[in-house]
């Protein structure tokens, strides 16, 4: 259903292999969960911008392809963290045509504008740039 493949801008990127509709469960992900006191540990690593913030000040990483989901300000999906599964899952926050790249704001809500830790550029921003 998702496949890894290379962005004109963000290097690498999750892409559809089918097609997805709004509200749809595109994949749900285990995560391992990494204690409160180690967190800054991880944050030594490349592995410090791949984590979600997670319960009790801990932090948690997911398994799959989604953990490579790219971020962007304006996402076609959306992530929900399932604490006592152990799990985050992706869902289609609008249809998704296939060969579509899959984004997701990192802030968690689709429709969070905050800052985030890296400078955020995507095509349709550079598009907004232009013009």
């Amino acid at each position: 259903m998702l496949i890894v493949g290379n962005t004109n801008i963000k290097g690498r990127g999750i892409f559809a292999q089918k097609r997805f509709l709004k509200g749809e469960l595109i994949e749900r992900a285990p995560v391992i969960v990494i204690p409160a006191e180690e967190v800054k540990l991880l944050d030594q690593t490349v592995l410090g911008n791949y984590y979600y913030d997670w319960e009790d000040k801990a932090a948690a990483i997911a398994f799959g392809l989604v953990s490579l989901i790219n971020h962007s300000y304006y996402p076609n999906t959306y992530y929900v963290k399932k604490f006592a599964e152990r799990e985050v899952e992706y869902i289609a926050y609008q249809d998704i045509e296939v060969g579509e790249e899959m984004t997701a704001n990192y802030n968690g809500s689709p429709d969070d504008k905050s800052p985030i830790w890296f400078d955020v550029i995507d095509e349709l921003s550079l598009t907004q740039l232009k013009n």
